[in-house]
């Protein structure tokens, strides 16, 4: 049993043990990562208490989410052809001067809406290059063969840090506003700056890239082409931009669950997003044991995200909404983190940036209209509408999900 355990604890952590650039990498993520929590949960919070309007935070989310469908397709192009290193670094900069620019904003005590939008369309158009790049460079510090162990560890980095950032966001809001949470942000990234800085370019796995490359819009066109000649890849961008569209828009439903369904404060909305953030962490770390990405998981995780949905919809109490919020993120992780992969390990590398870009595309290209729905059906149903349409559109996925997988046509090369 010993044994066991221990095999299992080093196959979870393989990309951390073998890989010093992966490693360095890691640390400096779950420092900035927490940041990143506390700041979404602080901004959200912002624009709730400056509006009490739900729609309000549905133009919140429509803003940090506008530039993946602005630049979505053409942040993989750039992936494509820059040093991913170095576009990470110039990524994460800019999204530190935004914070900067958020803790002086709240500072000021200025109740400007409109510049907190504007700055939440800034810290999007950061993270639109920054995403495909760092996919990019995660392929580069592991190789092919850890591919799948540290694209779930990135998960389970991503969600431990919405477990401390969201809950420590509560606690510090409550205590001290939100402008501590955009400060500590802001120092974040130097945590990861300095890991990106330290690290050995020569241990990096070069991708196989041609010496020219065709113009913008035919890179665009290519990587769209490969997307529409792979019934996998077809499949995969299909479901996540459908479920997520629809059923992924914590950003607005967790606050206004808290503050209107169950009448609560900037705590218990911590708690909330901690419960989810926990759950994913769990899923996380179920798919980085898993000796590779399956087609099996990615369905039992949208099926289970959509199922819990539609048992939250009803829920007035803060402990079911917890339990609830857990199983839904422990069901998230296992559906994202095996389409990342599955879609990672069948690209070529000269298109692998691309076809990142097309998945951030399909998770978050219509994450504005998504935001904007949530918070009209919220407004006319309140959140157990929003969450009910969310898991049925997720289940009617699940469904054409599995009657194209076990027809055979998606899964002639699958892992």
């Amino acid at each position: 049993m010993t044994a066991a355990i221990l095999a299992l604890r080093a196959r979870t952590f393989a990309s951390v043990r073998k890989h010093r650039n992966y490693r360095l990498f890691f640390t400096g993520q779950v420092i900035s990562l927490v940041g990143t929590w506390m700041q979404n949960i602080a901004l959200a919070w912002y624009v709730i208490e400056l509006t009490h309007s739900a729609v309000a935070v549905g133009v919140l989310a429509f803003c940090r989410f506008a530039p993946f469908t602005i630049f979505g397709l053409f942040s993989g192009v750039v992936a494509d052809r820059l040093d991913n290193r170095r576009l990470v670094m110039g990524t994460q900069t800019a999204s530190m001067i935004v914070a900067a620019a958020l803790t002086v904003l709240a500072l000021s005590g200025a109740e400007i809406v409109w510049l907190a939008y504007l700055l939440a369309f800034a810290a999007g158009t950061a993270l639109v290059f920054d995403a495909p790049g760092r996919h990019a460079l995660t392929f580069q510090m592991v190789g092919r063969e850890e591919l799948p162990n540290a694209v779930a560890l990135n998960a389970s980095l991503f969600n431990a840090s919405r477990v401390v950032g969201p809950a420590a966001a509560g606690v510090i809001i409550a205590a001290f506003g939100v402008t501590v949470c955009f400060a500590l942000n802001t120092l974040s990234f130097l945590a990861v700056l300095t890991s990106l800085a330290l690290m050995h370019t020569d241990e990096l796995f070069a991708p196989d890239r041609p010496e020219r490359h065709p113009s913008v819009l035919s890179s665009i066109r290519e990587g769209l082409g490969y997307a529409r000649r792979s019934p996998r890849v077809r499949l995969v961008l299909a479901m996540t931009m459908v479920v997520s569209t629809v059923g992924f828009n914590f950003h607005v439903l967790v606050p206004v669950l808290a503050s209107e369904t169950l009448d609560a404060g900037p705590r218990t909305f911590g708690i909330l997003s901690a419960a989810f953030g926990a759950g994913a962490l769990t899923g996380a770390l179920l798919s980085a044991t898993m000796a590779r990405a399956s087609w099996r998981a990615l369905l039992t995780g949208v099926g289970g995200f959509s199922v819990a949905l539609l048992a939250l919809a009803p829920l007035h109490t803060v402990v079911g909404c917890v339990l609830l919020l857990f199983v839904v993120g422990i069901c998230f992780t296992l559906w994202t983190a095996n389409s990342q992969s599955l879609l990672q390990l069948s690209a070529p590398d000269h298109l692998r940036g691309r076809v990142v870009s097309l998945y951030l595309f399909a998770f978050a290209g219509l994450a504005p209209l998504g935001g904007l729905l949530a918070g009209w059906l919220s407004d006319v149903g309140g959140t157990e509408l929003a969450f009910g349409v969310a898991g049925v559109t997720g289940l009617l996925m699940t469904a054409a999900g599995l009657r194209e997988v076990y027809a055979g046509r998606a899964l002639a090369s699958s892992a």
